[in-house]
């Protein structure tokens, strides 16, 4: 079974407040006082935090995994401040196993002055085993194979304001990936997959934003509205193909407490021929929780979700040696479905179920980041085990 147990160090949830510098602001706009969260209403608290969350986990084709999450997150305009801009995070994500794996997710998301730019950057390196089921959405459990993968890839992602809460945007996307069989049974031995040892794409592309969220973090009001189109061409890449992803997601605040979100996403990748590696894939911690990363990928992915989140706020305070905190809390209840298909092969009967519940920490309230627990079940197939998974992530999943 494909399952993972993440233990984290609890005296470092709670030390969060350390290494903080603070710069304060009054708000210009005022939320009415239904939208109001208890947190910040009335007052901006700036300040850069670093968070780091060590992360011990253990997966079968890993072995045990021992890494770090951290999350550094900070103003681009201290100099110059406005009270709309959003906090920009930088974070690192290094993790190596017991099997000699390794891998380092390095993540940049940045907001300009009043948030007229925003800037995304992604450079990941992974030599690490997957497992493999195959292409489509009734993929089976025993014929799995154990996949070596490196893979490389660096995305740099570009937004302006063009108008009102309308950005405009380009990237830039080079993957390069190194296929093997990791235990030579299985379905990868056997199966005909075009690029089936690796190969190479350049994606270049234009987007297309709207965005009137109060807050990118813990969003309690607000929609954003994405559509991106990408084309890699045969000069760079292996196969020319076109890639499109369109997302939405609003908010609605119930109440004081309560939140709900909506989150759909499609993706589509489209040519003559297409590397199985690169096939949109259904399943991680953001959305389709429960499921396998990849259990479920075809050509093309569609998903939605909701989630409802109840703010929990116990008007304490904890003093304990370095520790000086009012913590707060919110839980979470969320559903969704979600299909894979190739073209002119889409069925009501693939969606496949994803639910369950979770509770976040705010360890930097002022900016609402979060820690993420969550446990979400999936799919029961005949002969196999109920999909689920258990997650520990930093921030929202939408």
């Amino acid at each position: 079974m494909y399952k993972q147990l993440h233990i984290t160090a609890l005296l470092v949830i709670l030390a969060t407040g350390a290494k903080a510098q603070f710069i304060s602001i009054t708000r210009v706009k005022d939320q009415p006082d239904s939208l109001r969260t208890g947190i910040n209403d009335t007052l901006l608290l700036r300040r850069r935090s670093f968070f780091p969350l060590p992360v011990l986990a253990y997966s079968q084709e890993k072995g045990l995994e021992i890494g770090a999450a951290m999350l550094y997150s900070f103003y681009t305009d201290n100099k110059n401040p406005d009270p709309d801009t959003r906090n920009s995070t930088l974070n690192l994500i290094p993790a190596i196993t017991t099997q000699k794996q390794f891998k380092i997710d390095l993540r940049a998301n940045i907001w300009t002055h009043d948030n007229l730019w925003h800037l995304k950057g992604i450079f990941r390196y992974q030599n690490y085993p997957l497992y493999f089921f195959g292409i489509g959405d009734t993929t089976h459990y025993d014929t799995r194979s154990l996949v070596d993968n490196i893979r490389y890839r660096v995305q740099l992602e570009g937004e302006r304001r063009v108008n009102g809460h309308f950005y405009a945007g380009i990237s830039l996307l080079y993957q390069h990936d190194t296929y093997g069989s990791g235990d030579n049974k299985g379905i990868y031995t056997t199966m005909p997959l075009i690029d089936k040892d690796g190969g190479y794409v350049t994606f270049l592309g234009i987007a297309g934003v709207y965005d009137n969220r109060d807050n990118q973090n813990y969003t309690r009001h607000g929609s954003l509205l994405r559509l991106h189109v990408a084309y890699a061409p045969a000069f760079l890449s292996r196969h020319p193909l076109v890639k499109i992803e369109a997302s939405g997601t609003h908010f609605f605040a119930i109440s004081r407490k309560s939140t709900l979100g909506l989150n759909g996403l499609f993706n589509s990748l489209q040519g003559n021929e297409l590397p199985f590696y690169l096939l949109p894939e259904m399943g991680n911690d953001n959305l389709m929780r429960g499921y396998y990363t990849g259990r479920y990928r075809n050509q093309n992915y569609l998903a939605g979700q909701a989630e409802y989140r109840y703010l929990i706020d116990p008007k304490m305070r904890v003093r304990a040696w370095f520790i000086d905190l009012k913590p707060k809390f919110a839980l979470a209840a969320f559903a969704g479905t979600g299909t894979v298909f190739a073209n002119r092969d889409f069925r009501f009967g693939g969606f496949k179920p994803s639910y369950g519940g979770g509770i976040r920490y705010f360890y930097d309230e002022n900016a609402k980041l979060t820690i993420r627990v969550d446990y979400a079940i999936g799919e029961k197939r005949g002969g196999e085990p109920r999909q689920k998974g258990l997650y520990l992530s930093l921030a929202e999943a939408f």
